[in-house]
């Protein structure tokens, strides 16, 4: 019952501090710029600018926090459907599935990077249906911390698990910073 309370009176903290950043709500679904681009010079020449593609497998969204210097570069690495249990002990319920999700946190800003990654991520199938993570290890891979501290210019690398439907469509993974609370949401599609 205590444990209930706190988590409760934790939630309406994190909800009331939310609400009085005094800035919309913002999701980035646009890659990071590539270090790859070609030179002006050698670029094609075209009429037209190219359409802007959604981020996804391997693209990196740069997301500011809460705080004043609180900004990561958030990679997703790969993705893990259906994902197998790393032992016979723990495994999806039957009807579902577990998708795994391995992303690369960079802190590019100037204050210290201290959040538990898993609570801002949550992914959603096609037909819009949304789902928070699982505690579980997959075989792909050694899974995130559950608290994470980096200094500027430090890195974090793991996997995610979510418990999905087996026959949804996995379509969207979405990050965010300050356990989910920031106002600044990365957004990456899945083929």
């Amino acid at each position: 019952m205590r444990r209930t309370a706190i988590a409760a009176t934790t939630a309406a903290l994190c909800l009331a501090l939310a609400a009085c950043t005094g800035t919309e709500p913002e999701v980035s679904t646009k890659p990071d710029p590539t270090a790859t681009a070609k030179p002006a010079d050698k670029a094609p020449k075209t009429t037209e600018a190219p359409a802007p593609k959604d981020a996804g497998v391997g693209d990196a969204i740069t997301l500011k926090g809460l705080e004043d210097g609180q900004q990561v570069a958030v990679t997703l690495k790969k993705v893990s459907d259906p994902a197998v249990p790393k032992d016979e002990f723990f495994s999806p319920d039957d009807g579902n599935r577990w998708i795994g999700v391995q992303i690369e946190i960079v802190n590019t800003g100037t204050a210290v990077y201290d959040d538990s990654p898993g609570n801002g991520m949550k992914v959603a199938d096609s037909d819009g249906q949304w789902f928070n993570g699982v505690i579980a290890d997959i075989k792909a891979g050694p899974s995130m911390a559950a608290g994470v501290t980096l200094k500027p210019g430090a890195k974090a690398l793991g996997w995610a698990v979510f418990e999905v439907p087996k026959n949804a469509k996995v379509a969207t993974v979405q990050f965010g910073m300050n356990s989910g609370f920031s106002d600044h949401t990365g957004e990456w599609k899945l083929k």
